[in-house]
């Protein structure tokens, strides 16, 4: 795919900021330092001559970025060493663009081979962490006339849901409005407390288990060098509901599941076998949670940060194939019963009491074989994003970098169905396939 830069401009708010440092709680700074990229795709209406006109989107960016003044500093450190953002209005990057590819060619493209991570401005971290701006932003016209805009958040700054809140702002402020929930901007909400005294276990901070040796054909030291492949799969609302009716066929359970708990459940038992894991190996399930509505008293709606906690359930391999699929589920679900606000702040003073906070920053080595992140964005407003010529057609990740990551993502047909997108290693996926359906 050729694409064609035709104008970068730095965008600064439309009027005088608070200037000065701002402090990062230990959520924030407990994700990895880089920008976290999605891109959405817009079909152009027969209506409109100014379609994604970027007069239009520079002078709303620059109107938000005033409430949202964070967004348009930089990071730094503070005098003793810990990363904060400078709050500095010095501008974030807005990148206009355009292709001859057909938008419909790449929208759902996930393949290592796919192009649209360069529909996302690529950051050049080398001159440290304040040489760059937080947010980068491309718009690109496609030769069909669609178009994509490409989000670049560093991750210090926001989580999903926050950065969806200014992007969901931003278009609000594109169509005249006033965005409908202001950013909260003080973190000092999430300061553990004095003394910060764990009252619960968390094993979600214990390292992930590795690979018994015994169980691979392969030597653990060859774990990162195996190929790994993304592919998407769709399950209907027919589908769904035939998996979520499984424990009371099975089991008589009445139980009301989450379909997050149900989904979870089969995936984990469907993974766990596909990777042809011994019985006695173990494997951890990661389950980001946002804790904006479980904290007591909830945070304001607009916090503009990063809440997502990490819940982790653990168990053998071999238990999961042969217990009843309800007691999988029930698995998760005691567990996410159990993240309320006195779990979040125990986990708040766990971490405040860790002296080097960067051997808990997951990645790669957290998620892969022989463990998994379900990420779910069922609940996430991922297509409010209406600048005045309709909603996106499709918002999804750029790219799924991690072995062992799934995200589950409301279908582009918005008629309920889920689509998985989903990283394996190549030699696991196609029994995955098989087994995913097998319900």
């Amino acid at each position: 795919m050729e694409i064609t830069m035709k104008e970068s401009t730095i965008v600064r708010p439309a009027q005088d900021t608070p200037k000065g440092s701002l402090y990062n709680s230990n959520l924030d700074l407990l994700v990895t330092r880089n920008h976290i990229p999605t891109v959405y795709f817009y079909k152009k209406p027969n209506c409109c001559s100014n379609f994604f006109d970027p007069g239009k989107l520079k002078e709303a960016l620059s109107k938000i970025l005033v409430p949202f003044y964070p967004t348009a500093g930089r990071l730094g450190f503070d005098e003793n060493g810990r990363v904060e953002i400078i709050c500095n209005a010095e501008g974030v990057l807005f990148v206009e663009a355009e292709t001859s590819s057909v938008m419909d060619q790449i929208i759902g493209d996930f393949s290592d081979n796919s192009q649209v991570f360069r529909l996302v401005p690529k950051v050049d971290h080398s001159g440290g962490i304040s040489s760059y701006p937080l947010l980068v932003l491309q718009v690109t016209t496609f030769k069909c006339g669609g178009v994509s805009l490409g989000v670049g958040v560093q991750h210090t700054l926001a989580d999903g849901p926050s950065a969806l809140h200014f992007i969901n702002s931003w278009a609000e402020t594109a169509r005249g409005l006033s965005p409908s929930i202001a950013p909260f901007i003080d973190r000092t909400l999430l300061h553990a407390r004095v003394p910060a005294t764990p009252t619960f276990q968390h094993a979600e901070f214990d390292p992930p288990p590795s690979m018994n040796t015994t169980s691979h054909s392969i030597s653990t030291s060859d774990d990162l060098n195996r190929p790994s492949i993304v592919s998407i799969f769709e399950l209907s609302v027919d589908q769904l509901n035939t998996l979520k009716a499984k424990p009371n066929v099975e089991n008589g359970d009445t139980t009301k599941y989450s379909t997050y708990s149900i989904l979870a459940a089969h995936l984990w038992r469907c993974i766990s076998k596909a990777r042809g894991l011994s019985n006695d190996q173990a494997t951890k399930l990661h389950i980001p949670i946002d804790g904006r509505s479980r904290l007591k008293p909830p945070l304001p709606p607009g916090y503009f940060g990063n809440v997502i906690f990490i819940s982790s359930a653990l168990a053998r391999a071999g238990d999961l194939q042969s217990e009843p699929f309800t007691d999988t589920t029930k698995r998760i679900h005691e567990l996410l019963k159990q993240v309320n606000d006195e779990y979040l702040r125990s986990a708040l003073s766990y971490i405040g009491n860790v002296p080097n906070l960067s051997t808990l920053v997951r990645g790669s080595h957290t998620f892969r074989c022989p463990n998994l992140v379900i990420n779910s964005w069922i609940w996430l407003r991922i297509y409010d994003a209406d600048f005045g010529w309709g909603r996106p057609i499709y918002m999804r990740p750029a790219n799924v970098v991690h072995e062992g990551l799934i995200y589950i993502l409301p279908s582009r047909n918005r008629d309920g169905s889920l689509s998985l997108v989903t990283r394996l290693e190549t030699s696991h996926m196609k029994l995955f396939k098989q087994l995913l359906y097998e319900f």
